[in-house]
Formats: C-alpha cells, structure tokens, sequence
C-alpha cells in the first residue's frame, strides 16, 4: 500500500475494527436470547437458516444452499431438523418437480418472533441511553452500512430469474 492511498483507508479499517466489534458483543447478546427462548433450542446455523427463509418466503432450496455457501446435503439436514421441529416445511415447485420450495410455518414464525423480542429487549437498554443525537446518527449509519452491503454480490438473496408464483424474482433486501 502507498503512503498516499494509506490515510484514506485508515478510517475505513478503523470502521471495520468496530463494526467486527459489534458483530462479535451482538453475537453474545443473540446467543443469550436464543437461549433464554421456550424449548426446543434451536442451534444457531437453524436459526440462521430460519431467519433466511423467513425473508425469502418459498425460497428453493438450491438458492439457499448457495447463499449459504454449504454441501446440499448439509443443508437438507438442517431443514429436516427445522421441519422435526415443526419450524420449516419443504414444498413443491410449481412447474420444476426437482426443485424444493422453502417456508416458514406459523410455529416457526412464533418462535422467531419470540427469539427477535428477546433481542429487541437486550438491545433497547444500551439503545435507549444512548444521547438521542448518537442514536439518530447510528440509525442513518447503519441503514447506509445495510445498503452498502446489499449490493455486494455474495449477499444476493436470490438469484436473478422468475420466481413461480410471483412471476418474477429479484434481489431481496434484509431488513429490521
């Protein structure tokens, strides 16, 4: 790196540096919600599969094995422990009898629901005392540090092509 293209990366690595650092104490936070939920645990790879198949309702299965950058077959044992557990169900994709559509069911919404209650609570306390001007700063930076990251390519929810039963299919972003 040139000395010249150095002082214009330094606050961008020192944002990495708190960004990871959030990521990692938020990490701790969400493992604690998840634990604190009503049986059964859910391991947090389930939980991360649940949580992309409820933005992506009818989601194939294919597409989630990519996102996830996983063997299929590991994660069609995640979905049959989600789908044990009553959390997920597989089905059928109109006009492709190969291809598996992925939903959420009212169980799994409930427990989500319950897990992201748990987290809005550990996280409302810090939030909430924060100096009102930080929060707002905070608020617009992270939803521009969110459509930051929607447009890199690896976060691509689904692929370009037509989705069945909407008759097309698009980028979906994450939101809160």
């Amino acid at each position: 790196m040139t000395e010249r293209a150095r002082p214009a990366s330094e606050p961008v690595h020192a944002a990495i540096r708190q960004v990871q650092s959030i990521v990692e104490l938020l990490d701790i936070l969400w493992e604690q919600a998840r634990s604190q939920t009503p049986p059964p645990y859910i391991p947090a790879s389930q939980l991360r599969v649940m949580c992309m198949v409820d933005r992506e309702d009818g989601i194939r299965m294919r597409d989630l094995t990519q996102i996830l950058g996983a063997a299929p077959p590991s994660v069609s044992r995640l979905i049959d422990r989600l789908q044990a557990m009553g959390f997920v169900e597989r089905g059928a994709c109109p006009g492709s009898r190969r291809e598996v559509l992925l939903s959420i069911t009212p169980a799994g919404h409930n427990q989500l629901a319950r897990i992201r209650e748990l987290r809005d609570r550990l996280l409302y306390q810090a939030l909430a005392d924060m100096p009102s001007p930080q929060r707002i700063a905070l608020t617009e930076g992270l939803a521009s540090l969110q459509h930051a990251l929607l447009s890199q390519p690896a976060l691509h929810l689904v692929q370009e092509g037509v989705r069945p039963e909407e008759g097309q299919r698009g980028t979906a972003a994450y939101s809160a």
